[in-house]
């Protein structure tokens, strides 16, 4: 007896549905993985004492660590704050190892996708003003006076505040935005009545005459951060927190017996040993986001929007990365 064409289709669509199903589980859908990068870049940022990146540097601690995975790593030499967030908001850049935590709030209210991993340094001792006039007796004295030193920065935040905690304005000066050594050069040639500086340079225009008005002790903490770009932490989590384990493990090694990372740094800065030793006690380089930390991100940004240097604020909690 023949079978009725609609009990013959409906056999047929059976099969096939069986047919289907077992090769659905015989080839599953592989995973998409994210491709490593060929090369990470991370800054470096020697001065003012910046202790862990010179060992990390000159030990291959991040070389070593990348080998693995045939990663180079390599050193753009930017060092100021707005260039690095410049640098990594192009894509240049990885890592801003040693970024003005100033720097890093500016960065992200402008759009510049960027995380804070760490700590990087807390050293208020090391960043200075300084001036030749005997006249100048404390930054009360400076209305009307030229101040140098690198804008958006940490100086400059020490700068402003120092000013604003003796009753002026920043209207009350002109400040002359310079990096490091050329604020120290126009201190020393008359150009300027301040400078703000810190380390190396700060230690070598003392010694040519010039002398410190103020420390930012009490004023500012000076908090610098390792940070990382914002679509690099989202495509490779697991790189992002091996960088920072194998900087923690350097912090603790220098920690544990500082001798041969102080020659290094002597070496490496052009400072005496014994400047060196003397200025290596003010910096705290415990890599751990403290609330402290976070208070004082968030007086900086406070800082920033009372001088008109940003606009809008943002979330300081949004920019902070658990790593560990």
């Amino acid at each position: 007896m023949k079978q009725k064409p609609n009990k013959v289709i409906a056999g047929l669509l059976l099969m096939m549905l069986v047919l289907v199903g077992g090769c659905a589980k015989e080839a599953p859908v592989a995973p998409k993985t994210t491709p490593l990068p060929k090369e990470i870049n991370v800054t470096y940022v020697k001065a003012p004492l910046n202790v862990p990146s010179i060992v990390e540097k000159q030990n291959n601690v991040f070389e070593k660590e990348f080998a693995k995975d045939n990663i180079a790593v390599k050193y753009p030499q930017i060092t100021a704050g707005p260039k690095q967030t410049a640098a990594m908001a192009a894509g240049a850049i990885d890592f801003a190892h040693a970024l003005g935590g100033t720097s890093a709030i500016l960065a992200a209210s402008n759009g510049v996708n960027l995380k804070i991993t760490g700590i990087y340094s807390r050293a208020p001792k090391a960043f200075v003003m300084l001036v030749k006039n005997p006249a100048i007796k404390s930054p009360a004295d400076l209305k009307g006076k030229k101040i140098a030193g690198p804008k958006g920065t940490v100086l400059h935040q020490l700068a402003l505040t120092a000013l604003g905690k003796n009753g002026l304005k920043a209207a009350d000066v002109e400040y002359l935005s310079m990096d490091i050594p050329s604020a120290v050069a126009a201190l020393m040639n008359g150009s300027v009545d301040v400078a703000m500086a810190a380390g190396p340079d700060a230690m070598k225009a003392q010694q040519a005459g010039a002398r410190i008005l103020t420390t930012g002790e009490g004023l500012v903490e000076a908090t610098i951060v390792t940070a990382v770009r914002g679509d690099f932490y989202d495509k490779h989590p697991d790189l992002v927190k091996r960088f920072m384990r194998a900087h923690v493990t350097t912090v603790a090694a220098i920690k544990a017996n500082n001798a041969d990372a102080l020659v290094a740094t002597a070496a490496e800065t052009g400072l005496p040993i014994e400047v060196v030793k003397q200025m290596f006690p003010w910096y705290d380089f415990d890599a751990t986001i403290k609330p402290s930390d976070i208070a004082e991100l968030k007086r900086t940004q406070d800082f920033l929007l009372q001088n008109g240097m940003m606009t809008r604020p943002i979330s300081i909690e949004s920019l902070l990365v658990k790593v560990e």
